[in-house]
């Protein structure tokens, strides 16, 4: 299940009403990027920053699961959610949400990928291309998430990405328009196919 969403419009970003100092610098101008709130080392507990300083960022429901629970009032279901966002440009995040409405658990799942929002590090690390433009990952990274193991390996210009239909999709949300991947482990589920996405990409940095 993968759907695309856009970030909401600026009339409600501009509905906005900060509650912590963080939000509140942001809204004032005193802070103007994502870079300066990592540089700090800054803690993002409220959404709306993401969407304030990226509007571009869309939002793609990865997979929506079913939960079925017996309890003493009769059979319960629920639903999880799992999100990713991205602005195709260097930044990505994931996020889970559980709600008795699908619509809500999907929510909670966006505003939860929303604050887990990291870095992503381009670059040209193929050494079939080196023509230094920000199309893939400038090294081998690799990610684990469960029983899956993911690795994104840099690939020159032109050539795409070449993974399954549900990876290519999040990587192209991150910004990556060419790499070669290797996937091990049971890449159908998505929660762990997911997750060790993110934490590749993640690497990008801590590696580097």
């Amino acid at each position: 299940m993968s759907r695309m969403f856009q970030s909401p419009s600026s009339q409600q970003q501009a509905e906005w009403k900060p509650r912590t100092t963080l939000g509140s610098m942001v809204m004032a101008g005193k802070i103007n990027s994502m870079d300066q709130i990592y540089e700090n080392g800054m803690r993002i507990q409220e959404a709306e920053i993401v969407k304030h300083l990226l509007p571009d960022m869309k939002s793609q429901v990865v997979h929506v699961g079913i939960v079925q629970k017996q309890t003493d009032a009769g059979e319960m279901t629920r639903f999880n959610a799992l999100v990713a966002v991205g602005n195709e440009a260097g930044w990505f995040g994931i996020g889970k949400g559980k709600a008795s409405q699908m619509r809500v658990s999907i929510d909670k799942a966006t505003n939860a990928a929303y604050l887990n929002v990291i870095p992503v590090k381009l670059g040209c690390g193929s050494w079939e291309c080196k023509c230094n433009q920000l199309h893939s990952v400038p090294f081998k990274v690799r990610g684990k998430g469960g029983s899956v193991t993911i690795e994104i390996i840099p690939g020159p210009r032109g050539l795409g990405i070449v993974a399954g239909e549900n990876i290519k999709n999040l990587l192209k949300l991150a910004g990556l328009k060419d790499s070669w991947t290797k996937s091990f482990g049971s890449t159908s589920t998505m929660s762990s196919t997911t997750k060790a996405i993110f934490n590749a990409l993640r690497s990008t940095y801590s590696v580097g």
